[in-house]
């Protein structure tokens, strides 16, 4: 009924037949949350891997050109796109740039992962990480966005790449400027989010300061419905119904400073850091009864340092601290077994990374780049096991597996690119990479190719070739020899030490018709695909949930962005994905699985120009997804509506944003597993998300930001 509600709404409200396209519109949660919450498919933690997702969205002001080709690149003129949105921050606005998609939280392009980062500049911060830090970028900072499908050596990123350049001043007269954010949002309970950006430029020196602070609770219930069966013919009924209550404050924090010798010449430093705190308290009855109490600390400590020099020279090191420890309370009965057991874990996490570039304009429209990018990393981790009455460790046992941790990783990266303009239609972009990657299990070299080739036949016109390559490497927690308990303790995350890195090779074609259509075609090919998925074991009542890899997974992909307005008052743009998609495992604990499926993803955007004296628009966007999987998991239809207002006023200096995501309650998926001995089906909770932001900007507010830490192998 709410699936029929919602389409007939997007009809008759954006007069269209299909106007969706599929995405969980979560927001990411801490890392207590990510053991405590059970789905890979459908919590909002940057590690776990889904098919749910977002489109790609298009957004086009007027008729000029928003986008241009150059080498290798395709360049959006990002603030035209946002102008009208109901758009605060560089997060959100990176999801208006065509072909970006969001999944549980994260951000795609054309179906992969996609790195995003500021001023070029790479830096060792995580995804979740990355995420939070554009969010608390005021989008007013940006400049414009460059997409690359697979991403030139040189930008020292693999795979699809997102550069978002932030406006800055060279010289000028002493001046302070900034913004001031806040937010409250209300998704059957409250969260609160305040920001506050300064930026001081004179002369040749820049300085700014950012500070955000969110907190609230969170309230989520799932009904699990399971049947279990074992070796041994014998068949449990596992039905429980979860109510989670959590709690959570983050406060995120940086300094940057820029000194300009000359153009081109410039001296930079940055720090960033985060100290988050949160609690977890989860209640589960039926075949099983527990409750669960955990508590976790972040605390995130991230300097840079980059030089860069007239003659294309660039140097710069990094220094990444990370340290997460936490506990968890637990007691659970269920049949005859019983759980009580108090934990504690960390994880501790010291990052190192020196590179060193060079790039030469030559003769004739020929560029040549090289240069050397060193990391290493120090990983110390622990999980200890106690009795909850007297604090006395448990010895490992076969329910119980303490753990004591220190991995060193080293990764050296060579690599080598040239790039060429065969008059003002044609260029091309080439570079190839060598990489030893050296772990406890692994110790090897691979080749890393990369191509892009723009042609653009007339004015308006672009074609786009590119091939890429990747490795996509295992998260630090994911591959320790340690077992966590969540969902009351049926269900158990396991480490997995000898996970392999997953290989990536894709190739795109995109199409832009008149500066705005666009149209894209992609075949990717993965091996060793990682993802953690759910199994029911044979042997006893856990469903186990583990990072494996599979043999592969394949995606073959077309796309199409379309925009259109009527006169002054209405912009859209409609989107629509078909997708073909493969996964195998020949080896997936005693039930490998082949399997294929085609599915759809539709979306509409619509703004309407309520009024330009005040300045009142309003949002609306409707989406769709047909049937999914994701490996032995049946994800089935869904779609949502979002709709919001925009109000600007004080001369544009201020912004009052009031919006509702999810206005039927139907974003959320329940998704099922039938696939041979594994029988589980997890009905989650849905609400629709009411909110109210403002914006206030004073003293003219030219900003810039900084760049992110990769943080996404972190805990």
């Amino acid at each position: 009924m709410k699936q029929t509600l919602f389409l007939s709404f997007v009809c008759l409200s954006l007069n269209i037949s299909l106007s969706a396209q599929e995405t969980t519109t979560n927001t990411p949660i801490s890392k207590e949350d990510r053991i405590l919450s059970a789905d890979s498919l459908i919590t909002t933690d940057a590690r776990l891997d889904s098919l749910y997702q977002t489109l790609p969205e298009v957004m086009i002001m007027g008729e000029r050109p928003i986008v241009k080709a150059q080498q290798g690149k395709l360049v959006y003129d990002l603030p035209r796109l946002i102008q009208n949105l109901p758009v605060d921050n560089a997060y959100d606005a990176v999801k208006e740039l065509p072909g970006v998609t969001e999944m549980n939280g994260g951000l795609q392009l054309a179906g992969q992962a996609v790195t995003v980062i500021l001023d070029g500049k790479v830096t060792t911060l995580s995804i979740e990480q990355l995420y939070a830090l554009l969010r608390s970028i005021p989008a007013e900072r940006i400049e414009k966005a460059e997409v690359m499908y697979n991403a030139p050596a040189r930008y020292q990123v693999r795979g699809a790449l997102i550069n978002i350049t932030l406006k800055q001043s060279i010289n000028g007269v002493g001046s302070w400027q900034g913004e001031l954010y806040a937010k409250y949002l209300q998704k059957h309970t409250e969260a609160f989010e305040e920001r506050a950006s300064l930026l001081y430029n004179k002369n040749k020196f820049s300085a700014d300061f950012l500070y955000s602070h969110s907190h609230g609770r969170r309230y989520s219930v799932t009904d699990k419905e399971a049947v279990h069966s074992l070796a041994d013919g014998s068949i449990y009924p596992m039905n429980t119904y979860e109510v989670g209550h959590a709690r959570s404050h983050t406060h995120s924090f940086r300094i940057g400073t820029d000194y300009n010798f000359a153009q081109n010449h410039q001296l930079s430093f940055v720090y960033n850091g985060r100290y988050l705190t949160a609690h977890n308290r989860i209640n589960i009855a039926g075949t099983q009864v527990s409750t669960t109490r955990r508590n976790s600390t972040d605390w995130l400590h991230n300097g840079r340092i980059d030089y860069r020099t007239p003659f294309g020279l660039k140097a710069g090191a990094e220094l990444t601290y990370y340290r997460s420890p936490s506990d968890q309370l637990l007691h659970s009965s269920m049949l005859d077994e019983n759980l009580d057991f108090f934990t504690k874990d960390c994880q501790r996490i010291n990052r190192w990374k020196f590179f060193l570039a060079q790039e030469h304009e030559l003769k004739h429209g020929w560029g040549l780049n090289y240069g050397l990018i060193y990391t290493t990393s120090l990983d110390n981790s622990f999980q200890y096991y106690y009795h909850p009455e007297t604090g006395e460790p448990y010895p490992s046992s076969d329910g119980i597996h303490n753990m004591k941790s220190r991995r060193r990783e080293q990764t050296l990266n060579l690599y080598a690119g040239f790039n060429k303009s065969f008059g003002d239609k044609l260029t091309l972009d080439a570079s190839l990479a060598a990489e030893r990657y050296q772990s406890p299990v692994w110790n090897q070299w691979d080749w890393y190719p990369t191509l892009n080739l723009n042609y653009t036949p007339v004015t308006g016109h672009i074609l786009q070739l590119a091939l890429s390559s990747d490795k996509d490497y295992p998260e630090y927690w994911a591959v320790q020899d340690a077992n966590s308990y969540f969902g009351g303790g049926y269900s158990e995350i396991q480490g997995n030490p000898l996970l392999k890195p997953a290989q990536n090779y894709q190739l795109q074609l995109t199409y832009i018709l008149k500066n705005k259509y666009i149209f894209s075609a992609w075949f990717n090919h993965t091996k060793d695909y990682s993802v953690q998925t759910l199994y029911q074991s044979s042997e006893r009542l856990v469903e186990i949930y583990k990072f494996m890899n599979f043999d592969f997974r394949q995606q073959s992909g077309i796309q199409a962005s379309v925009p259109f307005k009527i006169k002054e008052w209405l912009n859209s743009r409609l989107t629509l994905i078909g997708l073909w998609h493969h996964e195998k495992d020949s080896d997936f604990w005693d039930i490998p699985f082949n399997r294929t499926q085609y599915y759809g993803i539709a979306q509409m955007n619509n703004t309407f120009t309520l009024s330009t004296t005040p300045d009142l628009k309003l949002t609306l966007t409707g989406f769709i997804h047909s049937k999914a999987i994701q490996g032995i998991y049946d994800l089935p239809t869904s779609g949502h509506v979002n709709i919001a207002l925009r109000y600007g006023f004080a001369k544009n200096k201020a912004i009052l944003n009031l919006y509702c995501n999810d206005l039927f309650e139907t974003g959320q998926i329940s998704p099922r597993i039938r696939y041979q001995t594994q029988h589980v089906t997890n009905h989650y909770s849905c609400f629709r998300e009411f909110g109210v932001s403002l914006t206030y900007k004073f003293g003219g507010y030219k900003e810039k930001s900084r760049e992110d830490v990769d943080m996404s192998r972190f805990k």
